[in-house]
C-alpha cells in the first residue's frame, strides 16, 4: 500500500511529464529570473498535454534590445515585457519546436510593481500568456480575448497565482 504523502507527491509531480523541453538564454543580468524548473513548469502547466514531446525557447533581454524587437515585429516603439514567435509550421524535429518566448526583466518588475502583484506571479502569468500564443490562442477580437483570459485564469489557478485580470 502506498502512503497518502507519497500518493499526493506523485500526483504533484504528474504535469512535468508533460512540460516542454526549456532552453534559456539570459541577454541581461541583474534582474531575477526564473530558472528553467519554473519556466518549464508554468509552460506545461499552459499546454497540458499538448506539452509532450515539444521545446520551447526563452531568451531573457534587457529593454533596449525589447524595445528593438518590438519595433521591428510589432511596429511598436517601446520595450515589451513578453513577445512570442511561434515556429515555423512543418517542422518533423523532434522535440516539436513550439516556438520562442522573448522577456524583459526591467518591464516585467515595473508592471509588477505598479499592478501590486508579486513579481514571481507576473512572470508566471506572462509565461503563461506568451505560450498560450504559441499554442494558437489570441486576444484580437473580443470573443477570442474572453477565451484566452479564461485559460490564463484556470492556468494560473492550478499553479497557485491569483487572477491577473483582477484589480488589488
Amino acid at each position: 500500500m502506498v502512503p497518502e504523502h507519497a500518493r499526493r507527491r506523485r500526483r504533484a509531480a504528474a504535469p512535468a511529464a508533460a512540460a516542454p523541453r526549456v532552453t534559456l538564454q539570459r541577454g541581461t543580468r541583474g534582474a531575477w529570473i526564473p530558472g528553467r524548473a519554473l519556466l518549464r513548469r508554468w509552460a506545461g502547466a499552459a499546454l497540458g498535454r499538448g506539452g509532450r514531446n515539444c521545446e520551447l525557447a526563452v531568451l531573457v533581454v534587457g529593454a533596449t534590445r525589447g524595445r528593438a524587437l518590438n519595433r521591428r515585429y510589432r511596429q511598436r516603439d517601446h520595450a515589451t515585457n513578453v513577445l512570442s514567435f511561434p515556429a515555423l509550421p512543418g517542422l518533423a524535429a523532434r522535440p516539436r519546436p513550439l516556438g520562442d518566448l522573448v522577456l524583459c526583466p526591467s518591464v516585467i518588475e515595473r508592471e509588477a510593481a505598479e499592478q501590486g502583484k508579486s513579481l514571481r506571479a507576473h512572470w508566471a502569468h506572462l509565461v503563461v500568456h506568451g505560450v498560450l500564443h504559441l499554442a494558437g490562442f489570441d486576444h484580437e477580437h473580443d470573443a477570442d480575448a474572453r477565451r484566452m483570459e479564461r485559460r490564463e485564469i484556470r492556468v494560473l489557478r492550478a499553479l497557485g497565482v491569483p487572477n491577473p485580470y483582477r484589480s488589488r
